[in-house]
């Protein structure tokens, strides 16, 4: 029956998230960050993927606005992969200030906390844990096309889980967070861009060097040193521990 089918599968996918799993073969590490890199590289796979790289990004301004006092966290995403959050009732400054801060670091975070994951062998709990904080944001969302993008982002991490193949799961978990990793970079670097032409004024960085001394620049490099840095420590983690 499908419901028993169903609930098997979940019992399995329950069984092996707290167990550590085989570790896959350096091709499939190395060949999955291949598809990642050229992913984020493609002028035209970025305006499309570049979409889960926003939600993780939005995510991380929602937990931090959480986390620092602030409430009824809204959450927007945008078909041009853009996004917006916003709390009806502010914190202090300095709460407001991590919580500009938290976007542009969190798909590299969010990549590095896989990425330690992975190296431990648990590929099963690293994409149910991303199911997990998905369903959390999925309160937070507001607008149609964001509640689309995220439940659509879900359901393919529930069905990997529920009844792909180790190998599968596998190649897809290691792709995904090459993709954050890769994902974590491309974004500063278009901010810079942005900033330079002077097309932006209500960037993160902006906001962020309205409500510090530091400037924007400042910020932005910032951003760029934390997301190369996941990048370099992650690549170890995956490549060395396998």
């Amino acid at each position: 029956m499908p419901g028993i089918d169903l609930w098997q599968h979940a019992d399995g996918v329950w069984h092996h998230a707290f167990a550590a799993q085989p570790l896959p073969p350096l091709w499939l590490v190395v060949g999955s960050g291949a598809l990642a890199l050229a992913a984020v590289a493609s002028a035209r796979v970025w305006p499309i993927t570049r979409t889960v790289v926003t939600i993780v990004h939005e995510g991380g301004h929602a937990i931090v606005a959480l986390a620092t006092g602030q409430r009824r966290v809204r959450v927007r995403l945008y078909r041009d992969t853009a996004g917006e959050t916003v709390s009806a009732s502010g914190a202090a400054g300095v709460g407001i200030a991590l919580t500009a801060a938290a976007g542009y670091p969190a798909p590299s975070l969010a990549g590095l906390g896989a990425a330690a994951m992975l190296a431990a062998g648990h590929v099963t709990g690293m994409l149910l844990l991303g199911l997990v904080l998905l369903a959390g944001l999925a309160v937070a969302v507001r607008n149609p096309y964001g509640i689309l993008a995220v439940l659509a982002t879900g359901a393919t991490l529930a069905v990997i889980c529920l009844y792909a193949s180790a190998l599968i799961q596998a190649g897809f978990g290691y792709a995904m967070t090459w993709f954050l990793l890769f994902g974590g970079v491309r974004p500063v670097m278009e901010l810079h861009r942005q900033r330079r032409r002077g097309r932006t004024q209500r960037s993160d960085a902006d906001q962020l060097a309205r409500l510090t001394r530091m400037p924007g620049g400042a910020w932005v490099t910032i951003f760029g040193i934390f997301a190369l840095a996941a990048l370099v420590v992650s690549g170890l983690w995956l490549v060395r521990f396998r």
